[in-house]
């Protein structure tokens, strides 16, 4: 795990971006895994300016987002079809048929969630998956308690993650109480992961998720168990960490070939 902490989250966004844009330039069909909420936004941002003013080509690429409300139709405001949409695909050139995300209307919600597992190991594993991550540890929406080896399934939302989430919805009664979301074990097997983490009321999670036991009251936490996991933070996510000064120094001191470029 490398922990790099800029002083605001633009600057943190950006970095992350520069990773996205040199594995698709190295390799142009890349599977990228998506997030959805606020801590992608600059990201996704950029990455949109990278192939508008710098010729980034996503064409050939593969995207499979990591969750989706039960009960939204796809053009629903609050759905995270509609999210990507207006946040990020209709700014950059992905193929509409090598675009996934769950159904939040499937009839079959366990069969759905098995032949979402079958489309990523067909297109050959997520290359890089997108995390942001909740104030209590969660990543996609596996919450506190969720398996560390689970799969792509439904969840029941902890009434705090509904809270968090009501300010998408006209009225906090609107949230579903029900998602699909990808596994913690499905996340695992990304090749890389970046987990963005923006704000003082992250700290909290980011400080367990970094420096904590690895434990499912975390979910995050796992990640320290990924071979090639990078944490972008600005410093009010930061503030909890012990080692701020480590991880700051490593940064700085990284050999060129190791760099985004």
């Amino acid at each position: 795990m490398e922990v790099i902490i800029t002083k605001e989250a633009a600057s943190a966004s950006n970095l992350a971006a520069r990773r996205i844009a040199r594995l698709v330039r190295i390799k142009p069909a890349a599977v990228l895994g998506l997030a959805t909420g606020s801590s992608p936004l600059g990201l996704y941002k950029e990455l949109i300016r990278m192939h508008r003013e710098e010729g980034l080509d996503f064409s050939r690429v593969h995207t499979f987002n990591l969750d989706e409300y039960i009960g939204l139709p796809p053009d629903h405001p609050a759905s995270y079809h509609s999210f990507m949409e207006e946040n990020f695909f209709r700014g950059v050139n992905i193929p509409h048929g090598n675009i996934h995300l769950p159904d939040g209307l499937a009839s079959d919600v366990p069969s759905h969630c098995e032949a979402y597992e079958q489309a990523i190991r067909d297109a050959g594993g997520i290359d890089l998956q997108i995390l942001g991550i909740g104030s209590d540890g969660h990543i996609g929406f596996n919450e506190p308690g969720s398996s560390l080896a689970s799969r792509t399934r439904i969840k029941t939302l902890t009434p705090g993650t509904r809270e968090d989430n009501a300010r998408f919805f006209r009225k906090p009664e609107d949230v579903p109480y029900h998602v699909i979301t990808m596994g913690i074990g499905t996340i695992m097997e990304s090749h890389s992961v970046a987990l963005l983490a923006f704000g003082e009321g992250k700290s909290v999670a980011v400080g367990g998720a970094v420096e904590g036991a690895i434990s499912a009251s975390n979910p995050s936490s796992v990640l320290q168990m990924h071979p090639d996991a990078k944490i972008y933070l600005d410093e009010p996510a930061a503030s909890r960490l012990e080692r701020i000064d480590y991880y700051q120094w490593v940064f700085q001191n990284k050999p060129a070939w190791q760099t985004d470029r």
